[in-house]
Parts: C-alpha cells; sequence; structure tokens
C-alpha cells in the first residue's frame, strides 16, 4: 500500500508542475518544514535575485528534510511565498530546476504573493510538508 496517493480529478486540468490534492495515509510519519528563505548556513543573504533566494531556500528545505529522515520525494506539499513585484516565474524556475527531472508524481503546490518579509533583501519563503513511513 503506498502512503501517498496523488490526485487529479478529471473535471480539473493536469499539470507536470503539480497535482491538484495529495493523500497520505495514517501509516505514515508527517513532517513539516517552516518557511526557509534565501539565507545560507553562515546567515547571509545568497544573492539578490529571486532565483538565487529561491534555490537557496530549496537547498534549505532539503537539508531540514535529510535531517529529519526524509528527502524531496518525500514532500507532498509546498508553499511559496514571493514579494510583490517579483517575477514568481523565476521562483518557479528554481524549483523546475530541482522537481523537474523527477518522474515522481509531482506535490500539491501554492504560491503565493506577500508585500514583504521580516528581513530587508529577502524575495521569497518556501515550506513544504513530507510525509514517510510511520516509525
Amino acid at each position: 500500500m503506498s502512503l501517498v496517493s496523488h490526485i487529479n480529478p478529471e473535471s480539473l486540468p493536469t499539470s507536470p508542475a503539480f497535482s491538484q490534492a495529495v493523500r497520505v495515509s495514517a501509516a505514515a510519519d508527517t513532517i513539516y518544514v517552516g518557511g526557509q528563505n534565501g539565507i545560507d548556513g553562515s546567515g547571509q543573504l545568497v544573492g539578490p535575485t529571486l532565483k538565487e533566494q529561491s534555490r537557496q531556500a530549496l537547498a534549505n528545505v532539503r537539508a531540514c528534510l535529510v535531517a529529519a529522515g526524509a528527502d524531496l520525494e518525500h514532500i507532498v506539499k509546498w508553499t511559496m511565498f514571493v514579494a510583490a513585484g517579483e517575477p514568481v516565474r523565476d521562483g518557479y524556475e528554481a524549483f523546475l530546476e530541482i522537481w523537474g527531472a523527477r518522474t515522481d508524481p509531482p506535490p500539491a503546490i501554492t504560491v503565493l504573493t506577500v508585500a514583504a518579509f521580516a528581513r530587508p533583501g529577502v524575495l521569497c519563503e518556501i515550506e513544504a510538508i513530507a510525509a514517510v513511513a510511520a516509525r
């Protein structure tokens, strides 16, 4: 039995980039990764562009997952917050660099535009929910 089912109702459009819904069985542990942004291990902002910051935020999400015993393939839901006025497509392209080559069904994803972030210069924040077999 699979822990995760990707659901794409026939009445909705399909996309190679996301699933419309994801069902996780009770036999799974969930890992909630809090919002990660383009800050590296030294606490420095990695660059001035959304693409650079998105890449780092995704790397930070992955680091959290690995520390919790999971990896990118266990993600069932992404949420990306992008600063108003930034080219959302750049963040999406960074996501596709990491996810695009995978053959797994894509997770559900939500992208939101926000007015600003607490730290000056931050252009995005990414959070994720992952599911792994229960221990």
